[in-house]
């Protein structure tokens, strides 16, 4: 095998792991970010950083419905930016997921990677619908 073909190919795997691991990275820090400043936000309005609301019995979906019902009514609370984070943190292995696939459809051209990842991301998908 040629040199060179060696190297193209290093370089196309080596920019999938870099795009994979830039939105992970991506993922957890915005999630970070938006959870500590619920927190602090949370902590300087009440003095305390208990959060006393219960998600159970709600998928993903209406757990992020209810986060954006907020919005709606003009008045931004330190919940709806920890929710945005939990939100975002949950979202993040979805996306990463996604990206793979179109990475080996498109780029790949690798039928059986992509029915492998494409599997993965219908059963994450199906568990955001879980409750």
């Amino acid at each position: 095998m040629d040199h060179r073909v060696k190297k193209n190919r290093r370089v196309e795997s080596f920019d999938m792991e870099i795009l994979i691991a830039y939105i992970l990275l991506a993922g957890v820090l915005i999630s970070s970010a938006l959870l500590a400043v619920g927190l602090v936000w949370h902590w300087a309005r009440w003095r305390d950083l208990r959060f006393e609301h219960s998600i159970t019995g709600m998928n993903f979906f209406e757990f992020i419905l209810s986060t954006f019902r907020q919005v709606s009514s003009h008045e931004i609370r330190p919940r709806f930016i920890l929710n945005l984070g939990i939100g975002i943190l949950m979202l993040t292995p979805f996306v990463r997921v996604l990206a793979s696939v179109f990475y080996f459809i498109l780029k790949e051209r690798n039928w059986k990677y992509t029915l492998f990842t494409g599997f993965v991301f219908c059963v994450l998908t199906y568990s955001l619908f879980l409750r």
